[in-house]
């Protein structure tokens, strides 16, 4: 299976990014959708997809998408939310939910910041594709894209479209 990890769109979703994704099985986005119903469903027509509100995000999309999701794909389980943080700097919800839910991969977005890291204290992989819209200071917009096989990351790509 082949994923397409996004956040942070903030109401932009570029013909670049459709081009990079449009191989993808699923699209997750890691909150901050930005943008009306009509922009948030153009994303949904174009793959199936799992996401999170985040923190700029009204009430329409917190009606679809809850704050966190814990799902398995492949034999991986995968928790998913906004703010979360970092290896060694998780937030304390999230954190919480980490010792609970004990997921091999973490998703979150709302830093803008490209990162994806092991975790040695939680055995686990964190992911946060960035920003992929224009709002923010990031230079570079940013997504990723790989394949969950029987429980393993495999053919991480990253790309990067100049702001």
């Amino acid at each position: 299976m082949t994923i397409g990890l996004i956040s942070d769109t903030h109401g932009v979703f570029s013909p670049e990014f459709r081009e990079f994704l449009e191989p993808v099985d699923e699209l997750w986005h890691a909150g901050d959708w930005g943008g009306d119903d009509a922009f948030v469903q153009s994303i949904k027509d174009f793959k199936p997809v799992i996401g999170v509100y985040g923190n700029c995000d009204g009430y329409p999309v917190r009606y679809d998408f809850p704050e966190f999701q814990c799902f398995e794909r492949e034999g991986l389980k995968v928790l998913m939310t906004h703010i979360g943080g970092y290896p060694g700097h998780y937030n304390s919800v999230a954190r919480s939910v980490i010792m609970e839910e004990k997921p091999r991969l973490f998703v979150c977005g709302h830093s803008h910041i490209l990162k994806v890291q092991w975790d040695e204290k939680y055995q686990m992989l964190t992911m946060n594709p960035g920003a992929a819209g224009l709002q923010g200071w990031q230079v570079v917009r940013t997504a990723l894209r790989f394949k969950i096989v029987e429980g393993e990351i495999s053919g991480l790509e990253v790309f990067e479209l100049p702001r």
